[in-house]
């Protein structure tokens, strides 16, 4: 098994993940052994997805540094996460935006909520976070609190980009989607209008 050490070595040197400062930052200060279940803190530092309860599974972290390095996160950002699952890349943003930001995170299941906040309870100073649950009936995003700088959504799209979800998002705002496979980053350049760049390749847990 790696050590953590070792881990990031790799994902500067290897996946090449780690190349922005406010992203190496955060991942250095956030340890991926604090969101992991017991059974799993040995392979915390390995490169792979791993279980997290509710048959979900937190992303592996080159997966997850990629996505966030697409969101072009700044300080002062308010950004909306959805299907945080441990609260993992919930805790990497919020460290990333700093105190005059805001991460909101949205999550189907009521145990991965209350597990996501115990996992960020272990961080004192990460308190610019509002985490809440909803259900398959209600809408996907959190529109209250809308618009964002920022969508992540961290579960798969099945087939199609929400559309009540983009229009959460600020003009000139950025959401990183994963939909059937292939990630996407779209640019909002109107009410009704996006920029997209298409990255294929990868696997997720569904977005119910």
């Amino acid at each position: 098994m790696q050590t953590r050490e070792e881990l990031i070595i790799s994902l500067k040197n290897d996946t090449r993940v780690l190349r922005e400062t406010l992203i190496e930052k955060a991942f250095e200060e956030i340890d991926r052994a604090d969101f992991v279940d017991d059974d799993y803190k040995i392979e915390a530092y390995e490169d792979y997805a791993l279980p997290i309860g509710e048959g979900q599974t937190t992303s592996r972290p080159t997966t997850i540094l990629f996505m966030i390095e697409l969101l072009d996160v700044k300080r002062g950002d308010n950004i909306l996460e959805v299907g945080f699952g441990s609260g993992f890349a919930t805790a990497l943003l919020s460290s990333m935006v700093g105190d005059s930001g805001h991460i909101y995170g949205v999550e189907q299941s009521d145990i991965l909520l209350e597990k996501a906040k115990n996992n960020i309870g272990k961080y004192d100073h990460l308190n610019n976070i509002t985490l809440q649950g909803r259900s398959s009936k209600t809408p996907v995003g959190l529109p209250e609190y809308a618009p964002y700088d920022k969508i992540l959504v961290s579960a798969e799209a099945k087939d199609e980009i929400p559309v009540d979800l983009f229009m959460e998002l600020k003009i000139g705002g950025i959401m990183v989607i994963p939909v059937s496979g292939t990630i996407y980053k779209l640019v909002k350049v109107s009410d009704d209008g996006f920029d997209s760049k298409e990255y294929p390749g990868f696997s997720f847990d569904s977005l119910s």
